[in-house]
């Protein structure tokens, strides 16, 4: 979504909906029921958001991983910032230029024939 909206794409519609049925579907072949499947994605809704309005790449600036926003989701770094914590930032700085290379076609198209 953000790679969509910074070569100026509007992510599709479609495709947001398809990454949730994708989502949801497997929770349900995990075994939760209903409840707990609902519960759950209203809670990757808001995480998905939380992250998608606090990961905005400054103008001028090299896109850079928000150590609070690690920190929120990921509390075992509060305690530990050692190499497995600049692993970790450095893992999802890669895969960010990766996606940002990536044609958005292609991205969207392979996810979606990937989990047919």
């Amino acid at each position: 979504m953000i790679i969509s909206k910074k070569k100026g794409v509007k992510f599709n519609q479609d495709n947001y909906d398809s990454l949730f049925y994708n989502i949801e579907y497997n929770l349900r072949e995990m075994g939760f029921g209903d409840v707990s499947v609902n519960k759950k994605m209203k809670d990757l809704n808001k995480v998905l958001y939380d992250i998608l309005l606090k990961i905005e790449k400054k103008e001028n600036q090299e896109f850079q991983i928000d150590d609070k926003l690690l920190i929120k989701y990921f509390p075992k770094f509060t305690v530990e910032k050692g190499a497995v914590y600049e692993d970790f930032k450095s893992y999802f700085l890669k895969f960010y230029n990766f996606c940002f290379e990536l044609p958005l076609n292609n991205m969207v198209r392979d996810a979606i024939k990937f989990n047919n």
